[in-house]
């Protein structure tokens, strides 16, 4: 009996908690709500005034009051910017019947006009608020991280994209070397961005900008006066590099610049996740090539040492792949040495691994693409489409934890040639056709003879 009495009573008191957590969730749902209504309705305001310097103050409102949203409201919000700012589809019916009644640049450019997105509109209203640009790089790097279960904001996200390339076009960008001298304050967030290789303390960092055959150079916008986009370290080099280690050791003994014969392009880090798909890769090598060849007219060769993220997971799924076209049985044999524990720390467990590793990473560079035949790998998608040559494929170039665990330790040399770059930037956009040396395409055939059947 008394089991009775206290059962039900406990069932009495979870019932009733359960109930007033439910209240609650609707209270907070309905507040969360209201908050995004009323930042949309902010934002219906601020298109429809006409005074700058009430837009300015609103527009500043709307982006400190967004600044306080958590994540359901912000997804709430930018449900809002999705369905309710999108183009005026009476205003484009019209549009287009004045076009068809009389085709000319007038009536196309009440076409554009009206097609346009009123939320396009709103963040260039926006963008007025101090420190707007910096406030809608975050807000477009939250849209990023919402994208991925939120596939109906994919034109919000496009929006950002097309204004960013505009307000972030190269003639906007300062370049400006990056030196022991800096700010400490950009110095700090070179360490953070740093993407490619940790840069473990200030003294690693003094060690990559400050000798004499070490540079560093980022791009900076004037609306984000000291945050870099995008940076590249250099190392001043006597022959291209086929191992990272040498480069990053703060033991290492610097060489006169003016000895040096090729500038290596070691790490490059875009800086703000929210300029995703606003590249300025291109125009930074460039510069820095340029302003390098001035400051060194003797260097004639310019080179990366690049990561190999993507290609350790791919030769994984290709070896589980027993109808792989990539690799051959008897590679495919021989590279089951990969499962050995530390396999690379010695010449007897490594060396078997050269030939048919370099085999299946040529094929890897050369031929694997992705859904959007592009090639596979996503470093080479980035320099190959800014005009480089795929040059050298190095075996155990980066053997630090990261380095074996995302390529098996392999980095490869990408070759700009500042009389080809144009044309194989062409070549790749028109075709994605993949300009390689003859030593990697001399891989390439060697890998596809192994496939071919005996008899």
């Amino acid at each position: 009996m008394n089991t009775s009495f206290f059962g039900e009573m406990l069932n009495s008191i979870t019932e009733r908690g359960r109930a007033l957590l439910d209240r609650t969730r609707e209270r907070r749902g309905a507040a969360s709500a209201a908050r995004s209504e009323s930042l949309a309705e902010l934002c219906e305001e601020l298109l429809s005034g006409r005074g700058e310097a009430s837009g300015v103050a609103l527009a500043g409102e709307i982006l400190a009051k967004y600044s306080e949203l958590t994540t359901g409201p912000r997804i709430a919000f930018f449900e809002a910017l999705a369905t309710r700012f999108g183009h005026d589809r009476d205003k484009l019916e019209a549009a287009i019947a004045a076009w068809k009644a009389e085709p000319s640049d007038k009536t196309a450019s009440g076409v554009h006009r009206a097609a346009e997105p009123r939320r396009q509109e709103l963040l260039r209203r926006l963008n007025l608020a101090p420190g707007g640009t910096a406030s809608l790089v975050r807000m477009r790097e939250q849209v990023l991280d919402a994208l991925d279960r939120r596939k109906d904001l994919a034109d919000l996200d496009a929006d950002f994209v097309h204004l960013f390339s505009s307000w972030f076009n190269r003639g906007f960008l300062v370049l400006r070397k990056i030196d022991w001298a800096t700010p400490a304050m950009i110095l700090e967030k070179i360490i953070r961005y740093e993407a490619v290789h940790e840069i473990a303390s200030w003294e690693d960092l003094r060690a990559r900008i400050d000798p004499p055959d070490r540079r560093c150079y980022a791009f900076f916008h004037p609306a984000l006066v000291d945050e870099p986009l995008i940076f590249v370290v250099v190392a001043l080099t006597r022959g291209i590099p086929d191992a990272v280690a040498p480069i990053l050791s703060v033991e290492r003994g610097p060489i006169p610049p003016d000895t040096a014969d090729t500038a290596v392009f070691y790490s490059i880090s875009n800086c703000q996740r929210g300029l995703s798909g606003v590249s300025f890769g291109n125009f930074l090598i460039k510069q820095v090539v340029e302003e390098i060849s001035r400051d060194i007219p003797k260097l004639k060769t310019f080179v990366t040492l690049s990561p190999a993220p993507n290609f350790a997971a791919w030769l994984d799924r290709e070896r589980k792949n027993e109808n792989s076209v990539a690799i051959s049985p008897e590679d495919r044999a021989l590279l089951s040495g990969l499962d050995t524990p530390g396999w690379w720390t010695a010449p007897a467990t490594s060396e078997p691994l050269r030939e048919p590793m370099m085999r299946a990473a040529a094929w890897y560079y050369v031929r694997a693409r992705n859904a959007r035949n592009a090639p596979a790998d996503s470093v080479a998608r980035f320099h190959l489409g800014n005009g480089a040559r795929l040059e050298r494929i190095d075996f155990l170039a980066d053997v630090t934890e990261k380095g074996i665990a995302q390529s098996h330790g392999l980095m490869v040399n990408y070759l700009y040639d500042l009389e080809d770059i144009e044309k194989n930037h062409e070549a790749y956009v028109e075709g994605r056709a993949i300009v390689a040396s003859n030593a990697v395409r001399k891989l390439v055939r060697k890998a596809s003879v192994e496939l071919v059947p005996a008899g």
